[in-house]
């Protein structure tokens, strides 16, 4: 069964998927099913440039911001305000890995397309 606001993986092609609605099914690409991604909020490595950091309506990724290079960058910061209000934005290499979401955040994910997903 998939579960809601999961980040699946194709371990094979690539292809990354959000569920909005759960269901029984499993899902499946390339003929495998796909894996849920867990999200890591710690790690004494790599954490303090992944780990989405909170600052009233703002998300940064990092408390040492996050490199932005064609070939290591964050694709997507992701918030939720606690009542169900979840607002995505997608970044591109050179641009800063900081949003102001506009509303108070209570919870936020963050994609590396090198080193997975995080969360605060």
């Amino acid at each position: 069964m998939a579960v809601k606001s999961g980040i699946y993986k194709c371990e094979v092609c690539g292809n990354i998927v959000e569920v909005l609605h759960a269901g029984e099914g499993i899902l499946v690409c390339c003929n495998q099913d796909m894996v849920l991604m867990k999200a890591k909020d710690e790690d004494p490595v790599l954490g303090e440039k992944h780990v989405p950091i909170i600052e009233g309506t703002k998300v940064k990724v990092g408390s040492v911001l996050h490199p932005m290079s064609e070939e290591h960058y964050i694709e997507w910061i992701e918030a939720t305000d606690g009542l169900g209000h979840v607002s995505k934005v997608f970044l591109r290499p050179g641009k800063v890995p900081e949003v102001d979401f506009g509303f108070e955040v209570e919870y936020a994910r963050a994609y590396c397309n090198l080193h997975g997903l995080w969360k605060s």
